[in-house]
């Protein structure tokens, strides 16, 4: 009888975050070594000759963009958890942007509705909020919650690069009647990467500073504008706080998750759903059933989504109201009893 060969074993697939980290790390390494050539050789020499001017620049901008850099690399961009099993895709979401409807796109590998710019990124395999981009120089997403630390990032990398090109060219014109030496070809070494650096950074901050007054992200492109109108658009510097200096909100943590999850898959149908900007115009969608999830004042999309928020434009509400004033923590502490489970199922229900 012929015998029969041994299936083989799959082959195993190969870690795909390996590199992408690797090339991270690289680049930090990269900046450690070039700005250590610089400030060993060339800014030395200007240090000795009196010039302290140039040392204590270039090593505050030094400074900055490694900080940025690094708290780039291991920020949270705005990455969304995953929904419960009782979810599914059959639900129509609806949510009013300055007068126009959006519906909720069903992201299956996450397991729930995704609000307005939020898109599932193929590399980090996650829903991030206020998607931009993903950027392969840190390996991580931009998004909601690290943009500000992206632009920090690239304006303080202009500055740097400009500084240590400016310093290198000063301290060759300085020398031009010295021998050539170590110091000069190191000097020539760390200004011709700056020089290259310095161009696509510059044009890079002059394109995020006009998305940014736009109120446009590099990942949705003009396709969705095509009829000259943006919603999310609230002039250049409404757009530029929302950006830069408005808060952050809490975080999405586990808890809100888990209140997801308490309340399953009864979904509320709102009979009368009004514009959150308009509250007079009745919508055209007011007969859809629709999930716990109502956007509050704040764009949907820009962090005000969070799990206190979810918490404060649920059902739950007037069950808090009776019970007095609490803290998000002790409530939702308070959610694993079991009188408080059948109360709320009672709500729900009636």
């Amino acid at each position: 009888m012929p015998t029969l060969k041994k299936p083989r074993p799959p082959p195993q697939a190969p870690l795909p975050w390996i590199l992408p980290s690797l090339f991270a790390a690289f680049n930090v390494v990269l900046l450690v070594f070039f700005g250590g050539l610089f400030f060993a050789f060339p800014c030395r020499w200007l240090a000795q000759s009196g010039e302290w001017a140039f040392p204590v620049i270039t090593g505050l901008l030094f400074v900055l963009t490694f900080c940025s850099l690094i708290s780039l690399n291991f920020s949270d961009p705005g990455i969304l958890h995953r929904g419960s099993d009782d979810q599914g895709p059959m639900m129509v979401h609806v949510v009013w942007v300055n007068h126009r409807a959006f519906r909720l796109q069903w992201c299956q590998k996450c397991g729930f509705h995704r609000p307005p710019r939020t898109y599932h990124c193929p590399w980090c395999n996650v829903c991030v909020e206020d998607f931009d981009h993903h950027c392969k120089w840190v390996n991580n997403c931009v998004g909601h919650r690290n943009f500000r630390l992206f632009m920090l990032l690239v304006l303080s990398l202009c500055l740097f690069s400009g500084a240590v090109l400016v310093t290198c060219l000063v301290y060759l014109v300085r020398t031009t009647h010295m021998p050539f030496s170590i110091d000069k070809a190191v000097a020539i070494v760390v200004a011709v990467p700056a020089t290259g650096l310095l161009v696509p950074l510059s044009l890079l901050l002059l394109i995020q500073a006009l998305s940014v007054s736009a109120a446009e992200r590099s990942y949705e492109g003009k396709f969705r504008y095509l009829q000259g109108y943006n919603p999310f658009d609230q002039g250049c510097a409404r757009n530029w706080y929302l950006t830069i200096c408005a808060p952050l909100g809490p975080k999405y943590m586990a808890e809100a998750v888990w209140l997801q999850r308490v309340v399953g898959h009864d979904w509320v149908p709102l009979q009368n759903l009004h514009s959150p900007t308009c509250p007079s115009a009745p919508s055209p969608l007011a007969s859809q059933p629709l999930s716990l999830y109502i956007p509050g004042r704040g764009l949907p999309g820009s962090g005000e989504a969070s799990a206190l928020q979810e918490l404060h434009a649920s059902p739950v509400l007037p069950l808090l109201q009776e019970r007095g004033p609490q803290t998000a923590s002790a409530f939702l502490s308070h959610l694993h009893t079991r009188p408080f489970q059948e109360h709320l199922h009672q709500s729900l229900t009636s």
